[in-house]
């Protein structure tokens, strides 16, 4: 092959990756367009952060999704939603000592395996054995940590706490 078209032939090759690349970039913001808040909840879920005011939670996702993004060409044919969940989970898990003290989050009465089993299970809608793989733990585990878990949620506030069922039950008089 002569020097000139060999340049030639490094030039097409560099055009297919830019356009690749591109490709690339346009579907996982295409992904991250339609998962992100959902999976963006979950992490506020985990981290007991509440709207707006979740520092931590934000990290988790982004953290998540820079992981996928980094995989995104290898997922051919895997879930790349499934597959932000369980490193959003895994990440949760491994970092969940510092997310254990409450910060008004519905979920701050559940410890933090607590609140992965509930995120799963009844937010993502995820099936108990697949729960109980991701989490390393037995099905009769992830049963007994669910069904704890939603007993403390229904049950009523420890005392010196309010109960936090949907909006604020004590309401301001008004003035008139």
């Amino acid at each position: 092959m002569t020097p000139a078209a060999s340049l030639v032939c490094d030039e097409r090759v560099d055009v297919r990756r830019r356009a690749a690349g591109v490709r690339r970039g346009q579907g996982f913001e295409a992904f991250v367009a339609g998962a992100a808040g959902r999976l963006g909840h979950a992490a506020a879920l985990l981290t007991t952060e509440p709207p707006g005011r979740d520092p931590r939670a934000r990290a988790l996702l982004t953290a998540a999704l820079a992981v996928t993004y980094a995989r995104w060409d290898e997922l051919r044919g895997e879930d790349p939603y499934d597959h932000s969940r369980r490193e959003l989970v895994a990440r949760f898990a491994r970092s969940a000592w510092r997310h254990h003290r409450p910060r008004g989050g519905v979920l701050s009465r559940l410890t933090p395996r607590e609140r992965l089993v509930v995120v799963l299970r009844l937010y993502e809608g995820v099936p108990e054995e697949q729960t109980a793989a991701l989490l390393g733990l037995s099905e009769h585990r992830v049963r007994a940590h669910c069904t704890r878990a939603v007993t403390l949620l229904t049950g009523p506030a420890p005392p010196g706490r309010p109960a936090t069922r949907g909006r604020a039950t004590a309401r301001r008089p008004v003035a008139r």
